[in-house]
């Protein structure tokens, strides 16, 4: 029998795609230069110039056995520990290679982490506006996605609809910063009230309340702007990023999950992604793309 869940989905496609599918054949009729596409993010720069030249170079003079072969569920482990080392260098944070995971996107971190820390049944909170795309992320792993009504004067976190919905079942708060689609970035002084709040309650329910950090516009910020590292600010975040949008390389689906040291299970949550992904045949991003990226900017 086939499965009555997905053949709903068939219903309810995302509308970013149908839009990116609209624009696609509206280009053929009058010129992609005529169609402002604002579906999919794709970037309208190319990655750096250090990423292809790292493609060319690894093709040409690498053993292609080798460079064309599984990496290591968890990640390449020099990959790993360059990403560790950057999200050092620039947050002031004490990453080992141990608490990263590489992963296919943010879509596919977001993924792994709500499952490793849900059971079906469980609630994980977000704020509006957020990425449609959260529905089935979070709906596929049999928790619960419900959402904090948007605060529209200034987008930050609407802290008093957040506390009405805020309960003993709620085991993660999913958060993107900076915000698509609003732009809006949260602020140290949102980012250290949503910590004391979540502290606070973990010590009430007797159990950790994770945040999921999806930070794929992490690097796009105007100068000047207040823009905290959440991970530095809460000890059991679980940041979700992808190079899509820093390095302009959506089609090569590669980012991570960073598990801050300080959260508790720290040292079990990325060996459960491993098997996460083993469960869901997700199975490790490709290993020229990860090589690759450590030659970019992280």
């Amino acid at each position: 029998m086939l499965n009555q869940n997905f053949i709903d989905m068939c219903g309810q496609k995302s509308v970013i795609r149908e839009l990116f599918a609209y624009g696609s054949e509206r280009a053929k009729e009058i010129g992609y230069e005529n169609v402002f596409d604002y579906s999919l993010g794709n970037p309208s720069v190319p990655a750096p110039r250090s990423f292809t030249d790292e493609m060319i170079r690894l093709l040409q003079e690498e053993d292609p056995v080798a460079l064309h072969g599984y990496s290591p569920s968890l990640g390449i482990d020099s990959v790993r520990e360059a990403v560790a080392t950057s999200l050092n260098d620039r947050f002031g944070m004490p990453y080992e290679k141990k608490d990263i995971f590489m992963v296919s996107g943010a879509a596919g971190a977001i993924a792994h982490a709500a499952r490793a820390v849900t059971v079906p049944g469980d609630e994980i909170l977000t704020f509006a506006p957020f990425f449609p795309e959260y529905n089935p992320y979070i709906s596929a792993t049999g928790a619960v996605l419900k959402v904090v009504p948007a605060d529209i004067s200034t987008f930050q976190i609407n802290f008093d609809a957040f506390l009405e919905l805020l309960n003993e079942k709620v085991m993660a708060v999913l958060i993107n910063t900076p915000n698509n689609p609003s732009g809006i970035v949260y602020s140290t002084e949102t980012i250290d009230k949503l910590a004391a709040i979540l502290t606070e309650k973990e010590k009430e329910y007797g159990h950790p309340i994770y945040i999921i950090s999806d930070e794929p516009y992490r690097e796009i910020v105007f100068q000047g702007v207040d823009a905290p590292f959440v991970a530095a600010h809460y000890k059991n975040t679980l940041t979700c990023y992808s190079f899509s949008k820093s390095l302009s390389l959506p089609g090569e689906r590669i980012g991570y999950i960073a598990v801050n040291p300080a959260c508790e299970d720290s040292a079990l949550l990325v060996d459960m992604f491993g098997q996460i992904s083993r469960g869901t045949g997700h199975n490790c991003p490709p290993s020229i793309i990860q090589l690759a990226v450590t030659k970019a900017p992280l």
